[in-house]
C-alpha cells in the first residue's frame, strides 16, 4: 500500500454503484479512494497526477476466473507473469483456479500459493480451491480448511463433478462456509473426445465434435442441486443458447445462481476457426452463430452476469501438438476489454455501464468483495483507465508466458492506457 496521494484527472467516471456517468477527477491516498469530484487538483497540489482526459476511468476491473498454472505449469505462466498480463488489460483482481500440478486441495498448497502471491503479484490473487483431493471427483477435500486459510470461491474447473450426491454435499458445505461454488459444466461421457463444435466446426474440419448438451445437461443438475440446497451456484463460461435460457429461467424462478461467458465467446464462432489451429481450441468451444447470439442477448439482458476470460495460458510447444493433441485453452485477459468494447459496446450491444457491471461490479458481489468493485470514497483504491476509441492490432507477443490468442492480427477498437491497484500505478503506455 502507497501512502502517495494519486490524481487522475479529468476522465469520464463511470460507477454505477453511484449512478455516475460524468467528467470527475479521482483522488487515491493509503491505497483507497478518498474522493471523486471536479476540480480536486486545485487542493492537491502535491499528488502525483494521472491525464485521464478523453479517457474512461472505471472501478478496478475483476477477472474471476483465471489460470495462473503455478504450480506445475510454469513454463506457460506463473503468478509473475499471470499477473503482469492482468494488469496490462486492466484487471485489478483476479480469481485463481485450482487445477495446478499439484492441484489446490489443501490449506498447506493454499498457504504457500498464498506467500508466493505476496512476493510477486502485480495484482491481487484470489484463489479458489478444489471441492475434491487431487480433482479426482472421489474424496471431499477439508473445505472448512481451505477456507480458514483464505480461499475465496470452490471449483473443480477444468472438469465437471460427475457424482451428483457428492456435487449436493460440496453445495451444502460451501453454503455453511458462504463460499461460492464455480461450476464447470461438461458432462464427459458427451464431450468425450470433442475438441470443437459438434456441427459446421466439425464437419468442415474433419474433427471430432462436442455436442452443446454436454454443457447444458450438467448445467441443468446443478441448477436443480441449487435449488434443492439453497446453495448460490456461479456457472463458468457459458457457450449455447439452451445454457443461457437454462439460467434466465432458473433465475426468473428466484434460484440463487449466476454466470460468466467469455470475451472469446462474445466474438467469435465456429465459421471463425481458420483451420486445424490450435489457438483456436478451447473448453467449451465455440460454437454456432446463434449461440453467439443468444450469449451476447443473454449478457445484455442481465441473464449473464459476468465477463471473465477463462485465461488459460499454454507454450507453444504444447500448443504445436495440433488440434487432437494439444491441450484446451486461449489467452484473454490482455485483449478482453477490447474485445468487449468492439464487439459489443460499439456495436449497441452493451452500454459502458453494462461493461463496468459485468467486468468490476458483478464479479466483487458474487465474491464478496464489499471494498471493490466501485470508487466510492473509502473503497479499495483500484482504477482502471480506458482510452475506448483506440484502434490497435493485437500483436503476437504479450505480457503472458504464452501466446495462445484466437485474437493475434486483429484491429480492436478500445485500449487500457493505464491499471492502477491500491493506489499504485501498475501499468501505463
Amino acid at each position: 500500500m502507497t501512502t502517495e496521494r494519486l490524481l487522475i484527472r479529468g476522465g469520464l467516471v463511470i460507477d454505477p454503484a453511484q449512478d455516475l456517468e460524468s467528467v470527475r477527477d479521482v483522488l487515491l491516498a493509503g491505497g483507497r479512494v478518498l474522493a471523486v469530484g471536479r476540480n480536486l487538483s486545485a487542493h492537491q497540489p502535491k499528488a502525483r497526477t494521472l491525464d485521464a482526459r478523453g479517457c474512461w476511468v472505471l472501478p478496478g476491473l475483476i477477472d474471476m476466473h483465471v489460470h495462473l498454472r503455478e504450480p506445475g505449469g510454469e513454463d506457460s505462466e506463473d503468478i509473475a507473469s499471470g499477473t503482469a498480463a492482468a494488469a496490462a488489460g486492466g484487471f485489478t483482481t483476479v480469481l485463481a483456479m485450482p487445477n495446478t500440478k499439484p492441484p489446490l486441495d489443501s490449506a498447506a498448497r493454499l498457504r504457500r500459493q498464498l506467500k508466493a502471491a505476496a512476493g510477486r503479484a502485480a495484482v491481487q490473487v484470489l484463489f479458489t480451491g478444489c471441492a475434491t483431493r487431487d480433482q479426482e471427483g472421489e474424496e471431499l477435500t477439508d473445505l472448512a480448511a481451505l477456507a480458514a486459510a483464505g480461499i475465496a470461491g470452490v471449483s473443480e474447473d477444468g472438469r465437471g463433478l460427475a457424482d451428483a450426491g457428492l456435487m449436493r454435499r460440496v453445495l451444502e458445505l460451501t453454503r455453511c462456509l458462504r463460499l461460492p461454488f464455480i461450476s464447470h459444466c461438461e458432462e464427459p461421457s458427451l464431450s468425450r473426445n470433442g475438441v470443437v463444435h459438434e456441427g459446421r466446426a466439425s464437419h468442415r474440419l474433419r474433427l471430432p465434435g462436442q455436442p452443446w448438451a454436454a454443457e447444458t445437461t450438467m448445467l441443468m443438475r446443478d441448477i436443480a442441486l441449487a435449488e434443492l440446497t439453497g446453495t448460490p451456484v456461479h456457472f463458468a463460461h457459458l457457450s449455447c443458447r439452451q445454457s443461457v435460457e437454462a439460467v434466465r429461467q432458473a433465475k426468473l424462478r428466484g434460484l440463487p445462481v449466476t454466470a460468466e461467458v467469455t470475451p472469446h465467446h462474445l466474438a467469435l464462432c465456429e465459421d471463425d476457426i481458420p483451420g486445424p489451429d490450435p489457438s483456436f481450441k478451447m473448453n467449451p468451444p465455440l460454437r454456432s452463430r446463434a449461440d453467439r447470439a443468444a450469449l451476447q442477448a443473454g449478457l445484455q439482458d442481465g441473464t449473464i452476469d459476468v465477463v471473465a476470460t477463462d485465461h488459460a495460458p499454454h507454450s507453444p510447444k504444447k500448443k504445436a501438438l495440433g488440434m487432437r493433441r494439444a491441450p484446451f485453452g486461449v489467452i484473454g485477459m490482455e485483449t478482453a476489454v477490447a474485445v468487449v468494447l468492439t464487439h459489443l459496446v460499439h456495436r449497441g450491444k452493451l452500454t459502458r455501464r453494462q461493461l463496468v457491471e459485468r467486468m468490476s461490479a458483478s464479479p466483487a458481489r458474487i465474491l464478496g468483495l464489499r471494498r471493490k468493485g466501485s470508487l466510492e470514497p473509502g473503497r479499495d483504491g483500484d482504477v482502471t483507465v480506458v482510452s475506448p476509441l483506440e484502434s490497435w492490432t493485437v500483436p503476437s507477443r504479450f505480457e503472458s508466458r504464452s501466446r495462445n490468442c484466437p485474437f493475434i492480427g486483429r484491429k480492436l477498437r478500445g485500449r487500457v492506457r493505464a491499471t492502477v491497484s491500491a493506489g499504485r500505478i501498475i501499468h501505463a503506455l
